[in-house]
């Protein structure tokens, strides 16, 4: 029903004003800037090699990638919302309450997130999760209790870090990064710790709000957010020595003469210890199409086939190259795109 209705709409704005409807010829993508190297690679090489313009790819982050996803049904909306997280249930009754009613979900591999400080900087070697949450929690243990983070240097509560005045520049809480990080390393650190269980204590045995509680970062200027893409982190640890700053692998990867990366409990992100599961902090990447588009928005089904064909997501394609790891299951999602399958269908 509403692939018909925006249908009709599309048809009577094309009647109405021919520049309307030229203008969203091309696809419109935004969200995530984990996301958007490879959506740019993908939409540009799928400019060059198909009869439809260039897509074009926005920034912004998973979260408003998805709010503008969610605004409704037309083609005065995006088609294709980036995210380095799965769509929440919050965000898919916000579009079903928008009349965006049929979405397809669509993985396109895997990343890394990696903590990386400057290359000749601080030997930032090693992080436990618990290192992490020791140095960035509003509040830690000591002595059995929860008290006010107080750290200023890493040597502080791990001797094998150096003593350098703890300084992070994390993603803001709009990034689907952030989101990650907070629940494989915040909260995976706060357990380790034994702040998690001091907070269960706290909540009587609640562990949602326990959770909640450890992901409370401290606001004295040692734990900095970042809104902007991992450019404005690598700016930030240019201009700061000690800084250590959360990146994706794939970032990393296209900028080692500036940046070196630290293992997370003992294991290097790689491309072969994230597919292999062995690294910690890993996370599926996906974007999200709008199927009411598909058959209006011109070349909208095939830029979404194009992104995980082989050519493109395979393990030897170019966002292999760039950093994505490809997904082992990549064949089923280019059964369920060409299938155009949306969430909550059955094969």
């Amino acid at each position: 029903m509403h692939s018909m209705k925006l249908t009709a709409s599309a048809l009577a704005i094309a009647a109405l004003s021919a520049g309307a409807a030229a203008a969203r010829d091309q696809v419109q993508v935004a969200g995530s800037s984990t996301v958007l190297p490879y959506a740019s690679i993908v939409a540009e090489a799928f400019g060059e090699n198909f009869d439809f313009p260039t897509p074009v790819v926005e920034s912004g982050g998973s979260s408003a990638g998805l709010k503008r996803f969610c605004e409704g049904v037309g083609e005065n909306t995006i088609d294709i919302a980036n995210a380095s997280r799965a769509i929440k249930e919050s965000e898919v009754k916000a579009c079903a309450d928008a009349g965006v009613t049929d979405i397809i979900e669509v993985r396109i591999g895997y990343d890394g997130i990696v903590f990386a400080s400057q290359l000749n900087g601080p030997a930032y070697d090693a992080f436990e999760p618990a290192d992490i949450f020791n140095a960035l929690g509003a509040k830690v243990l000591v002595d059995g209790k929860l008290v006010d983070n107080t750290y200023t240097q890493w040597s502080e509560f791990n001797a094998n870090l150096p003593a350098e005045d703890i300084l992070a520049f994390i993603p803001g809480t709009k990034h689907g990064t952030r989101e990650v990080f907070e629940e494989k390393v915040i909260v995976a650190g706060c357990e380790a710790t034994g702040a998690f269980e001091a907070y269960m204590a706290e909540n009587g045995g609640d562990k949602k709000a326990a959770a909640s509680a450890c992901m409370e970062l401290r606001t004295d200027a040692k734990s900095v957010d970042i809104d902007g893409d991992y450019t404005e982190t690598l700016a930030r640890i240019d201009a700061n020595a000690n800084g250590i700053g959360v990146f994706g692998l794939a970032f990393y990867e296209n900028n080692t003469d500036k940046l070196k990366v630290a293992t997370i409990s003992g294991v290097e992100a790689t491309t072969e210890t994230i597919a292999s599961g062995d690294y910690p902090v890993s996370r599926p990447l996906y974007f999200y199409v709008k199927k009411a588009h598909i058959g209006v928005i011109p070349g909208l089904k095939e830029y979404a086939e194009f992104f995980v064909s082989d050519d493109m997501a395979g393990p030897d394609g170019p966002l292999s190259e760039y950093g994505l790891v490809s997904d082992p299951e990549l064949a089923d999602t280019q059964s369920m795109v060409s299938d155009e399958q949306t969430m909550g269908q059955s094969m």
